[in-house]
């Protein structure tokens, strides 16, 4: 850090009591007041303003300077100047010093080489030259806003430190980094005993991270201004500064809406307002290119702006960032706690639902094969057509990246869905619309989803017949993997429609495996066909997820025995139907008599198909 000393004499003051005065052979005839303490000084040319202000007629008059800059301690700097004392200045007290030497007008017009002009000459050839010393002149203008900002001190402090941020990193000279805790004192008139070069692009930005927001904001814009900046780097000086200051944000949020409910005094809701114009500056702040901050960042500010409320339009703008590149989220990103008055859901799948239909809305796909040349007769092929075939293979990568892009974010939002799942407030509707959000293609198997509404309906089981139907309309069975299936068959908590459709393909699929059968009846397929299935479609491989709950996991132990998967079908029918057992046991061709057939259809293929082929035929044929 630089320092600059001004004057010769020792320090000859001396309090008694709560009087200041000077030790001089000649008595005082000056009594200035500020704020609690009072000095017995000397008139003279550097203090022309309180000398023009005492009247000459009073020896004891005293001059009230309540409204003082920098209080007494700039002050009695001031005064020590004046009879020639030792004084050291530094970035720490020049903001008090030029602005009390102002106050008391210590010009050059009263006497040469007043104070005003050797703290001028300090900070232009010392302190802005320095990295340490601007940002801390800067962070003391805090206490001093409307002098420094008169005094130009504040906007010259910016400029300097936005043009080291700017130039080469080898051009700059740090005097004291905060990330290195490196001290450096120099004088001014001397050289630096080290020099201390960054070592990296961002070397600056856990430095200025130590700024007020208001400073931060307006330092920040200087140095986006100047263009030379990576918009990377600039995402990533916002999240060290949002790390610094905005409060960690709890994965649980009912401890803070229970806070942000609660909290009435005066300094927890200053101390909100605070946090809320932190967050919404970093916002503004944001570069507008895709990718400058990590998905994960964005959605950790959008967490925050719900629990401190912060402005839609940040939210809005948030969500739309967070939508941009939304494959990059992890499920315990997504989770944001809700703070609604109008429900009690325990996550703002609202906010989701805005952030996919962001992701959605993106691009569409270009054609699958170039646009042909007239020239393409040619031999040779023209620049032109040249320059149309690899625009095309760009954008068919880009059509490949957004494709795979589709495929992450559903198996995300799956993710998601089967911890939101668990919530009891959450409305089917919601649940329903957030699952069908996906285009069909996204999905390459039905497990993750098959999973997600397994434990709705274990949260939720006040659920009548109808939404339950409603609930698994998303869900393909053909999808759904060998394990999902032994699973489905005997879930009591499905709808009949959909224990049928797993038991029919499930079956078909293991005759279509066996290979003794090299083509299905037309009974059978005209049967599998009326509950849209296709049998001659492959399955897909089994889906895995990254976490699930003890309770959510499947065990198949036990799953294999027909007599189980036949009595699960069985209860499901009295259900359905409003049938008894005893109507279960008729032989009539009807719904109930078919379905009790397809409950006994033994896994064995050939089998399968007589026991098949025998319900369809009518009773004379029977017999």
């Amino acid at each position: 850090m630089k320092f600059m000393k001004l004057g010769s004499r020792p320090d000859t003051f001396y309090s008694s009591e709560a009087v200041r005065s000077v030790s001089s052979e000649v008595s005082s005839d000056l009594i200035i007041q500020v704020k609690g303490t009072r000095y017995l000084l000397h008139k003279c040319l550097c203090l022309q303003r309180l000398c023009s202000e005492s009247p000459e007629s009073s020896q004891h008059q005293i001059v009230q300077l309540p409204d003082f800059p920098g209080g007494v301690e700039a002050f009695e700097l001031c005064a020590k100047f004046c009879y020639g004392i030792t004084i050291t200045l530094s970035a720490y007290n020049i903001v008090s010093a030029r602005c009390a030497a102002e106050y008391l007008q210590m010009i050059e017009d009263v006497e040469k080489g007043n104070l005003i002009y050797k703290l001028e000459v300090f900070f232009n050839s010392c302190i802005l030259h320095g990295w340490k010393d601007s940002i801390i002149t800067l962070q003391s203008t805090k206490a001093y806003p409307l002098w420094s900002e008169d005094l130009e001190i504040t906007s010259r402090c910016i400029e300097a430190i936005a043009s080291k941020v700017l130039s080469h990193p080898s051009k700059v000279s740090l005097s004291h980094s905060y990330s290195r805790r490196v001290r450096d004192d120099v004088s001014c008139n001397g050289t630096e005993s080290q020099r201390h070069k960054p070592t990296s692009k961002g070397w600056w930005a856990e430095d200025i991270a130590e700024l007020s927001i208001d400073l931060y904001w307006r330092t920040m814009i200087a140095v986006k201004s100047g263009g030379k900046i990576p918009s990377n780097l600039i995402g990533e000086s916002l999240k060290i500064y949002a790390a610094r200051w905005l409060p960690n944000i709890s994965r649980e949020g009912n401890g803070n809406k229970q806070a942000a409910s609660d909290s009435d005094s005066d300094s927890t809701n200053d101390t909100l307002s605070k946090h809320r114009l932190i967050l919404e500056s970093i916002v503004s702040l944001l570069p507008a290119d895709k990718g400058t901050a990590s998905c994960s960042f964005l959605l950790k500010l959008l967490k925050a702006a719900n629990i401190l409320n912060a402005s839609s339009s940040s939210k809005v703008e948030l969500a739309r960032r967070v939508g941009l590149q939304l494959e990059e989220a992890t499920v315990g990103d997504l989770l944001i706690p809700s703070f609604s008055e109008t429900n009690d859901m325990f996550y703002d799948v609202d906010l989701v639902m805005t952030i996919l239909e962001q992701f959605m809305s993106q691009g569409q796909s270009p054609p699958t094969s170039p646009p042909r040349s007239k020239l393409g007769f040619q031999r040779r092929r023209s620049r032109s057509a040249e320059n149309i075939n690899l625009e095309f293979q760009e954008r068919r990568r880009s059509s490949s990246a957004s494709h795979v892009s589709k495929l992450k974010v559903a198996k995300l939002v799956d993710g998601y869905l089967q911890e939101i799942a668990h919530d009891v407030n959450l409305p089917l509707s919601k649940f329903i619309a957030l699952a069908e959000s996906i285009p069909d293609f996204s999905r390459l198997d039905h497990d993750d989803l098959y999973r997600a509404i397994d434990i709705y309906l274990k949260a939720h089981p006040d659920l009548n017949k109808s939404e339950r139907k409603r609930l698994c309309r998303t869900l393909d069975c053909k999808r759904l993997s060998v394990e999902a299936c032994m699973h489905a068959a005997q879930n009591e908590l499905l709808p009949l429609r959909v224990v049928v459709q797993v038991l029919f393909f499930e079956q078909a699929r293991a005759a279509m495996n066996g290979g003794k059968v090299t083509e299905l009846p037309s009974d059978i397929k005209a049967l599998l066909a009326s509950h849209g299935i296709d049998p001659s479609r492959p399955t897909a491989p089994l889906s895995t997820t990254a976490s699930l709950r003890a309770e959510d996991q499947w065990s198949v132990s036990g799953l294999k025995s027909p007599k189980s998967k036949i009595s699960t079908l069985r209860m499901k029918l009295a259900e359905d139907d409003g049938l008894d057992e005893n109507d279960l046991q008729s032989d009539g061709l009807g719904r109930s008599s078919k379905l009790k057939a397809i409950c006994a259809l033994p896994t064995r293929p050939k089998r399968m198909f007589s026991k098949l082929l025998s319900m369809n035929r009518n009773p004379s044929e029977k017999n």
